[in-house]
This record gives structure tokens, C-alpha cells and sequence, in this order.
């Protein structure tokens, strides 16, 4: 197994991960705050959207992504979450269909990496928590996991069975 092998496995695995947890869940389900303070799903997902677009493109060679809906982009661009954006939240499939969209095209650009590119200085903002491409892409898989885990405690305030 090659490096890229490995940091191929963390972002699918994570992206199943993510889609194990939201499975059984509605639209709806998607818009439930377990406390008044906390981010609902449909935010953190067009946050990971954003957020995965912004963190790789440009250091990631071979990764264009595609302008991103409006609805992902102002909600995942939002900082707090806790606003609900005027014209409503989309269907899950949606934010579903782009994290999909997304993750697709980082891992077709991971593909072509040499295992020497995962050891090349990271340029972007994230540099400090990341200093190489290969730790940026690790921060992007587990920054999906990071909020995969916090799906559960929506899951547990639904009262949706633990799925992991």
C-alpha cells in the first residue's frame, strides 16, 4: 500500500462514516438542534462542503471543483451555524449528491499523488495545523469525522438507533 493508498482510505472511509449516520434520517431530521446552541446537521454539512473546497483547492494539484450551489455556500460559509438561512434548508440528498460532488474530486486528485507530492509544503491558511499536503488531507478526513460525531448526538435527541 502507498501513502496515498492510505489517505484515499481515510476519506472514504470517513465519507462512509458520514453516511451511515445520516441514513435513517429526513429532511427534517437534518434541521434539529439537540440544544438551542448547538449546529444542526444541514449546517454541518454544507460546512464540510465548503470547508473541503476551501482547504484543498489550490494545494491539491489536479483538484478543480465546481462552483457550489448558493444555498451550501452562503449556509456553509456561515460562521456559527445557529442562524437558519431565510429560504430554508435543502433536502438531504442534495447536501448528500455535493459532499459526494466533492469528495469524488479530491479523491481522483489523491489518485495521481506520489507518495514524495504528501511531503510537499502546505501554502494555505491551514499551514500551521497542517504544514504538508499529506496532513491536510488527513485534516480533511477527520475534520468529516469530527463532525460525523457530533451527528450522533441529533441521532441520540431523535431517539434514532446507534448505528456505531
Amino acid at each position: 500500500m502507498q501513502a496515498k493508498d492510505v489517505v484515499k482510505l481515510a476519506l472514504t472511509t470517513t465519507q462512509d462514516n458520514l453516511q451511515m449516520y445520516l441514513g435513517d434520517l429526513s429532511d427534517a431530521d437534518l434541521t434539529v438542534r439537540p440544544v438551542p446552541s448547538a449546529n444542526n446537521i444541514a449546517w454541518q454539512l454544507a460546512h464540510l462542503i465548503v470547508a473541503e473546497k476551501f482547504l484543498v483547492e489550490g494545494v491539491l494539484p489536479g483538484a478543480t471543483y465546481p462552483e457550489l450551489p448558493v444555498a451550501i455556500a452562503t449556509l456553509g460559509q456561515e460562521r456559527t451555524g445557529k442562524v437558519d438561512p431565510p429560504e430554508g434548508y435543502l433536502p438531504k440528498v442534495q447536501y448528500l449528491e455535493w459532499f459526494s460532488k466533492v469528495r469524488s474530486i479530491t479523491l481522483a486528485a489523491v489518485d495521481k499523488l506520489s507518495d514524495s507530492d504528501l511531503d510537499k509544503p502546505n501554502t494555505n491558511s491551514m499551514a500551521k495545523f497542517a504544514p504538508t499536503l499529506g496532513a491536510l488531507l488527513v485534516l480533511t478526513a477527520n475534520h468529516t469525522l469530527m463532525h460525523a460525531g457530533q451527528f450522533t448526538v441529533t441521532r441520540r435527541a431523535l431517539n434514532k438507533p446507534v448505528v456505531f
